[in-house]
């Protein structure tokens, strides 16, 4: 009886192992079972459309050379404000450091002339098919598509050194104030001329012309 039951137990014993073994995780399982390991999907492909670039490569029109006189007629007042801060500070209140902002004045303002034809210069616009294109500005660079079915209104100011230099401010009112545009320092005439062509392209914009 010892010799059966050791036998029966090693038996029984080897049978336990081999089944076991059989189930070891990570294993490969027979095809089609719920055990299968699973294939990692395919991430879909990225579109392969191009994205929509702003392109503007294409020739800028500038705004008078007359425009110069404003931007440093701006600069001079400009500075003189802050100078006549400065020495509030520094004679009335008696403040020390009214003085250094005297200093600081007296540099920006020479700065503000100094770039003066440069930032004149920064400006530009483009009339594209859809679009009116504008830029300005050397360390703050900023360009402004402004799409000729959204103007609203399309405004000519002429203020009292601009008026003396025969310039004009031509001004578009958007549906999004954002996106809201002045183009300074254009002749009389080419301010009319242009106003007049951007109605004409809102409106057959906006009438899906």
């Amino acid at each position: 009886m010892t010799d059966g039951g050791a036998d029966r137990m090693t038996d029984g014993a080897a049978d336990g192992v081999t089944d076991g073994a059989a189930e070891v995780p990570g294993s490969a399982a027979p095809a089609g079972s719920l055990g299968a390991p699973i294939s990692p999907v395919t991430p879909p492909a990225a579109p392969t459309a191009k994205s929509r670039r702003l392109d503007y490569d294409g020739p800028w029109r500038r705004v008078s050379s007359k425009y110069v006189g404003v931007v440093v007629a701006e600069s001079i007042v400009t500075g003189a404000v802050l100078a006549a801060i400065s020495l509030f500070f520094a004679l009335v209140i008696g403040a020390w450091f009214g003085w250094w902002m005297l200093g600081a004045a007296v540099i920006v303002t020479i700065v503000l002339l100094v770039v003066a034809p440069r930032r004149a210069r920064a400006i530009g616009f483009q009339l594209r098919t859809d679009d009116l294109l504008y830029r300005q500005g050397i360390m703050f660079f900023r360009i402004v598509a402004v799409p000729y079915g959204r103007m609203q209104l399309i405004d000519v100011n002429r203020g009292p050194l601009a008026r003396a230099l025969g310039l004009s401010d031509l001004k578009f009112v958007t549906a999004a104030a954002s996106t809201g545009v002045s183009i300074p320092g254009l002749p009389e005439a080419e301010a009319d001329e242009l106003r007049d062509r951007l109605v004409a392209l809102a409106e057959s914009r906006r009438s899906g012309l």
